[in-house]
């Protein structure tokens, strides 16, 4: 059975760009509910035992949306809690840097472009940064979709559902990208995922 994984840092540790009041929300409250569904959907049944990457694939192929939508927005806050850290932003490292550079050619274009996909994900979605074909490329997914089923790796992602910014930031998406990008993101474990 899944479970809600431990925060590395504190609820309050991201304020102010992410409040206390969102992360228990977010956290304790949606995260939790995603895994609740999930194992409920799964009891009993050959997806039971399997890995939780595995349960996405298998269950977009299957037509199981149930299934799917759970285990993907399980397996994406799994990420998007490790892509946070308190005080980060700021200086990406030098491998990390050097990819983005050779495959955006710059930092700002890439930050550009990763904001853009946020901004322009109509309605609940997720914009990511990810390997494909070991190249860099940003992308845009609805709902729980992530860019397991398209073949890519994803080492970057960001939250767009309203419940990851509304109550901080009200109807202003671009703000909270911006802040997520230049003040939250951990980009040594970004790093990590290469």
């Amino acid at each position: 059975m899944f479970a809600l994984p431990k925060l590395d840092y504190s609820n309050s540790a991201l304020s102010p760009i992410m409040s206390e009041r969102t992360l228990d929300l977010h956290h304790g409250k949606h995260h939790q509910t995603y895994i609740t569904n999930l194992n409920n959907f799964i009891k009993g049944s050959d997806y039971e035992k399997l890995p939780l990457e595995d349960i996405i694939k298998k269950s977009s192929k299957e037509g199981k949306p149930g299934i799917f939508n759970n285990a993907s927005q399980h397996w994406n806050h799994n990420l998007f809690w490790k892509c946070m850290k308190p005080n980060g932003g700021g200086n990406i490292p030098s491998k990390l840097e050097a990819k983005i550079n050779n495959d955006f050619g710059n930092v700002e274009k890439f930050r550009e472009e990763f904001i853009n996909a946020g901004v322009t994900q109509f309605g609940s979605g997720w914009c990511w940064l990810s390997l494909k074909d070991e190249k860099l490329v940003v992308t845009k997914t609805s709902n729980a979709e992530n860019p397991l089923i398209q073949n890519m790796k994803p080492i970057l992602g960001c939250d767009v559902w309203e419940h990851s910014y509304y109550l901080d930031y009200k109807n202003k998406r671009p703000d909270y990208l911006e802040n997520f990008f230049d003040k939250l993101i951990n980009w040594e474990f970004v790093e990590s995922n290469l």
